[in-house]
């Protein structure tokens, strides 16, 4: 006699977000004769080249772009308008004179190239015994597509990878499905992108269904995964694999078993808590490394969350600059901490209704967590390199709601936290 069953699902939301950079777009252009030089904080300098010269007329070899230091960039400043921007005013001026284009605050707000809304829906069968017997994850977002191809619709398949298709877990009925939606506004590379709300869906999803089935969220976890092996992101249905040979990068799942036992050891995890305080587990494969987050937080009386602690674990694999890697998953628990409890760009009239940090917040000082410590596991050097840059970011946010589950009895499912009702 089959096992009973039992069907769980959940829905999740993240909102559109901002970058944000501290530094908002800036150049400086010049023009004289034949040739112009530039002077910009780019993350594409060939592509503020291409821009400049198609809109002064020029052979984009008498283009010059001098690269400065980004002053924060995650993915906003891919894209070049603020640089075509000031050629366009120093096209105006007498030439040879150079001008400096600054965005004010406002400007970078209402005009960026947000990330994402997204909605996902998460569904699992569960038997008796714990165990999940199918996981369906439906997504509906709009596309960074639409902003090469007008009118696409539904993410594609390189978003849909991202900690979506490409799963660790030891699933026997696996379905992931998209929708068709409309883009409204300017959807931009970020910071993780796809990762962000994908691995806040199904991380949290885990531990929902760890607490229905009565057991250790980090063990169920780990059961969820199952022993170490290296699958082929293709048989997963990800033929992308963040553009890397399969080869090179499969999927190791005893990595991944490393990074979460890592982040728990940091943690503490299982030790007493005092009253009000809860610890959350997360992790994420993206850009081929293997990431895990636990956060702790002090949630009181009247709803208040402060985060406490944050541990987060990094396999990379072989580590050339390790307090650059540090300085990386640092920054990474910040800005996941920031999107999680303060960031949200909505709209009215057609039009962002934020416009500077009064209304839309990242993380101050105060709200800060006191500690964060950083665990750089595996230090491998017959391993090919993976990032380092976006990974840290995805389990932060569902690390955190977890950890006010732990700490409350209440479920976020929706994003921003900011307090809770």
């Amino acid at each position: 006699r089959a096992p009973e069953t039992e069907r769980l699902a959940a829905e999740y939301y993240v909102p559109h977000l901002a970058h944000a950079s501290m530094e908002p777009p800036v150049a400086t252009v010049r023009i004289k004769g034949d040739g112009a030089e530039v002077w910009t904080s780019i993350q594409n300098p060939a592509a503020a080249q291409d821009a400049v010269a198609a809109r002064l007329g020029l052979e984009p070899k008498n283009v010059t772009v001098n690269v400065l230091l980004l002053g924060g960039g995650f993915g906003r400043k891919s894209k070049p308008d603020f640089v075509d921007e000031a050629a366009i005013v120093a096209m105006a001026m007498p030439e040879g004179t150079p001008v400096k284009l600054v965005w004010t605050r406002e400007d970078d707000i209402h005009h960026d190239y947000l990330h994402t809304v997204s909605v996902e829906r998460l569904e699992a069968v569960m038997g008796e015994d714990g165990q999940v017997r199918s996981w369906l994850h439906r997504s509906a977002a709009p596309t960074i597509a639409s902003l090469f191809t007008e009118g696409a619709k539904g993410q594609q398949l390189f978003e849909s990878a991202m900690s979506a298709i490409n799963m660790p877990y030891r699933i026997a009925n696996v379905r992931v499905e998209t929708a068709e939606v409309a883009a409204h506004t300017r959807i931009g590379w970020f910071r993780s992108v796809a990762n962000i709300p994908h691995a806040f869906a199904a991380q949290c999803f885990i531990a929902e269904l760890a607490h229905r089935a009565g057991k250790d969220h980090r063990q169920f976890a780990l059961d969820l995964i199952g022993p170490a092996r290296r699958i082929d992101p293709g048989t997963l249905a990800d033929t992308w694999n963040y553009s890397e040979s399969p080869e090179r990068y499969p999927y190791d799942t005893g990595r991944l078993r490393g990074v979460i036992e890592a982040a728990c050891q940091g943690a503490g995890w299982g030790r007493e808590l005092p009253e009000g305080h809860g610890l959350g587990l997360a992790f994420c494969y993206s850009f081929v490394s293997y990431t895990a987050s636990v956060v702790e937080v002090a949630v009181n009386a009247e709803g208040e969350v402060r985060v406490v602690a944050v541990d987060m674990a990094l396999d990379c694999g072989p580590q050339i600059n390790p307090e650059r890697i540090r300085a990386q998953m640092e920054g990474g628990a910040i800005m996941g901490l920031s999107l999680a409890l303060d960031s949200e760009i909505t709209f009215e009239n057609g039009r962002v209704k934020q416009s500077n940090f009064h209304d839309y917040e990242v993380l101050r000082h105060s709200a800060s967590p006191r500690l964060i410590r950083t665990h750089l596991v595996n230090d491998d050097h017959d391993l090919p390199p993976g990032g380092v840059g976006e990974p840290p970011v995805p389990p932060v946010a569902p690390a955190l709601c977890n950890a006010i589950f732990a700490a409350t009895g209440k479920r976020v499912r929706s994003l921003p936290v900011r307090r809770l009702a």
